[in-house]
């Protein structure tokens, strides 16, 4: 899922993504982007449309142990859930009123 699908499907307008996500959903993002970045800088590649290739590589392998942990859990790891405590466009004082 692309970042805007992932938003859409958690009905985030302009809310940062990763605000939202709970522990699972963070680690295979993070998961994915420090295997692109491994294998970026091990390869070195020199054009957008190889660097591209490199973040599907990279993906692909979060993507691959997401799905080996959904099968081991019995679960889902995406969740339309949000998970931020206070919302953000709204004043800390603001929302202490309403807790």
């Amino acid at each position: 899922m692309t970042p805007s699908q992932y938003k859409k499907f958690k009905n985030l307008k302009r809310e940062n993504l990763r605000d939202h996500m709970d522990d699972l959903e963070l680690i295979f993002t993070m998961l994915g982007e420090k295997v692109t970045t491994e294998i970026s800088q091990k390869e070195k590649p020199d054009t957008f449309v190889k660097n591209k290739i490199v973040a599907k590589r990279g993906g692909g392998v979060a993507g691959k142990a997401r799905r080996a942990t959904e099968k081991e859990i019995d679960r889902s790891i995406i969740t339309k859930n949000n998970y931020l405590k206070q919302p953000e466009n709204l004043p800390r004082e603001i929302v202490a009123k309403r807790i």
